[in-house]
Formats: structure tokens, C-alpha cells, sequence
């Protein structure tokens, strides 16, 4: 017999779960959660909530597999320093601008000066690679390589790093529903299931580039009116596995990789192909490549179990370790074994319904762990 609505509801932390009505997109991306898309983030209020829930104000969480800085950004908001580890160098220029300290005024002439600079961007410059040529139309590779021939005059050039990036994510010739993780060019019209119409490939960029600027300034200066300015993030770059995590922690947030499911380098492929980003997609633990063999799961348990060992490493004893993951393969006991931590709760949690074409019902579970 199925599992009814109100049975399935009664395993979950309710606290912890929201439907699309209570928590729509907008808020889900509130200031610089959405400075730049990112697939596989989880959402602030869920951080936010599990940071009120296991830790203190001024406690230092580490998050050691860092992603776009989730739990860095809201760590800030609520009143915690913090340090995120990632091997993705993109991963780390997204961290740094979302939670570097900034003179507002500063930022806004630099960026407001840019924006207005768009409209004549140069024309000229590098030969465009093999990859931006099959992506992007002339004119559009033509506007994104005269951006990034700009940057070097400014001060705040991390931030204008990730507007260009951002930039290039929306400028590609890839159907409007399919921004994620598109597998060909689209150059043809098409019928788009996100606007219910037909529409073009897209042909230009300086759009994107003059939106995503005075966006980028309104979301920066909105988190500043938020974060605790008494409070730092340390972002580290390189694989947990071997780096030195610097310091003492007082609980681990995080949400691991999936086994075989996403490459987390060429999902923002045309960030590492603009700015020259150090591609380590060989050290990414289930990187989508190594598939779900037994061979491949037994690398991905060994290599969460060394990164979680290490981290709690860096805590007082009976610190929580928060881990949150979809462990469709009941592969985290055995995990958190190998790590020396002990399985204190499992909480499931509802996830609201995806962007793009996904849709169903989707859980995943928050495991709430001490040191053994």
C-alpha cells in the first residue's frame, strides 16, 4: 500500500521544511545567494535554521565542502564566522565576492561607471577558444571578451569576474530552459517551455552585462545592511582532504557532493574558459565522470569519510557535525563510521520543487553527528 500525504508528512521536520507557497524562489535567493546561479545549493533558511538550532552567535562554523557559500553568507547574517573549503576554483571566486567586507560608495562608482561603459564595449582582443566560438554568437563572445578587457582598470575586478561570468551563463546559445546544464548548442528557434512560446538563440550579451552590474550592486549593498559586521568568512581553496583547515571550529554545516550526479567544474565551464580558473576536476569526489560503480562509490565513501575525519578534527568534543544530503543510497552511516562520528538524528525535510523542468517530490535528510 502507497504511503499516504499525511504519513509521509509525519516523518518530517516540519521546522525544517517549506512548501513553494511559504518559501518562493525570491526569497530562497534573497541578496547574494543569487549573485550568480548555482546547481546544488541549498537554501539559507534551512542553514539559518540549523545555525539557530546546534550553534551559538560568535561560534565559528566550517563548512568543508563550501560550494557557492551558503553557509558562509548566512553564517554572517546570523552573527557566526566562518570558513568554507572548496577544490572548484569558481566556487571560491563566488564565495569571496559574495562575503568580502565592502565600501559601498566605492562599489558603486566602480560599477555604476561600468555599466554605462557597456554600451561601447571594445570590439577587439583575444582570438576566442574553440569552446566560446560553439557557444556564443559573434557578436555576444565579441561583448563578453570586451567586458573582461575592462576589468583590469578597476579595483573591485572579483566582482566584475562574476557579472561576466554571470553574464556568459545567460548569453549562451542554450534553449532558455535548459540554462543548467545544456548538452548542445541551440541555434534555431524553438518551442521554450519556459516562456510557452518560440523563441531565438540568443545573439547578444551586453544586456546581461549592464543588468547583471547594477543587479550585482543592489544585492551587495542589501546584504550589507543584514550581515554582522563584527563577523569574518576565511575562504580556503584546495582539497579538504589534505589542506590545512587553520583553527579551531565550534560546528561543521555542510552539504557534500552526490555520488556521480554533478560536475561542479563544467557546470560553469565558460567561467573557467573566461577567466583562466584552475580546473582541479580531477580531485572532485563524485565528480559526475566517475559514474556510480561499485568502484566509484567506494572512492566517494573513502574520500567524504577523509574530509569529515579531518574536519571534526578541528572541534571540541561533542560539537555537532551537520550534514545535509539526499542519501538515497544509505551510504552515510557507514561514512560517518569511517569519519569517527556518531549518528545522533536523522532529520527528513521536504525540498521545495526545483527550477527548470524538474519537478516531483524530492527529500533529503539533515544528519546530525558528534564526534565519537
Amino acid at each position: 500500500m502507497a504511503v499516504t500525504q499525511d504519513d509521509l508528512y509525519a516523518t518530517l521536520d516540519l521546522d525544517l521544511s517549506w512548501s513553494e507557497a511559504e518559501l518562493p524562489e525570491r526569497v530562497r535567493t534573497k541578496h547574494v545567494h543569487r549573485l550568480h546561479p548555482y546547481h546544488g545549493k541549498f537554501i539559507p533558511q534551512l542553514v539559518e535554521a540549523l545555525l539557530d538550532r546546534y550553534l551559538e552567535r560568535s561560534d565559528h562554523v566550517l563548512d568543508p565542502f563550501a560550494g557557492s557559500g551558503t553557509t558562509l553568507v548566512q553564517a554572517l547574517e546570523s552573527g557566526l564566522d566562518a570558513t568554507g573549503v572548496d577544490i572548484a576554483a569558481f566556487n571560491c571566486l563566488l564565495m569571496r565576492v559574495k562575503t568580502a567586507p565592502y565600501d559601498l560608495a566605492e562599489l558603486a562608482g566602480e560599477l555604476q561607471d561600468v555599466a554605462m561603459r557597456v554600451e561601447s564595449l571594445p570590439q577587439r582582443g583575444a582570438r576566442p577558444s574553440g569552446y566560446l566560438r560553439k557557444w556564443y554568437a559573434p557578436r555576444a563572445v565579441a561583448e563578453l571578451l570586451g567586458f573582461r578587457e575592462l576589468i583590469p582598470e578597476y579595483r573591485h575586478r572579483e566582482v566584475l569576474r562574476v557579472i561576466l561570468s554571470r553574464a556568459a551563463r545567460s548569453a549562451r546559445r542554450a534553449a532558455h530552459f535548459d540554462l543548467e546544464a545544456p548538452k548542445e548548442p541551440q541555434r534555431e528557434e524553438y518551442w521554450c517551455h519556459k516562456h510557452r512560446r518560440e523563441c531565438r538563440p540568443v545573439e547578444a550579451a551586453a544586456g546581461f552585462l549592464r543588468r547583471y552590474t547594477v543587479d550585482t550592486l543592489a544585492r551587495i549593498e542589501e546584504f550589507a545592511g543584514v550581515r554582522d559586521v563584527d563577523r569574518e568568512a576565511t575562504v580556503l581553496h584546495g582539497d579538504a582532504r589534505e589542506l590545512d583547515l587553520a583553527g579551531q571550529y565550534d560546528g561543521i554545516l555542510t552539504s557534500p557532493p552526490y555520488p556521480g550526479l554533478i560536475d561542479y567544474h563544467e557546470q560553469h565551464r565558460y567561467a573557467y574558459e573566461l577567466l583562466g580558473l584552475d580546473d582541479r576536476r580531477e580531485r572532485e569526489i563524485g565528480a559526475a565522470a566517475s559514474g556510480t560503480s561499485l568502484v566509484a562509490l567506494e572512492a566517494y565513501r573513502a574520500g567524504i569519510a577523509a574530509v569529515l575525519a579531518r574536519a571534526s578534527a578541528a572541534l571540541p568534543p561533542d560539537a555537532p557535525v551537520l550534514v545535509v544530503v539526499n542519501d538515497r543510497r544509505d551510504l552515510y552511516p557507514e561514512i560517518l563510521a569511517r569519519a569517527g562520528l556518531r549518528l545522533e538524528a536523522r532529520l527528513r525535510r521536504h525540498v521545495n520543487r526545483r527550477t527548470g523542468r524538474r519537478a516531483g517530490e524530492y527529500f533529503e535528510d539533515v544528519l546530525v553527528a558528534r564526534p565519537a
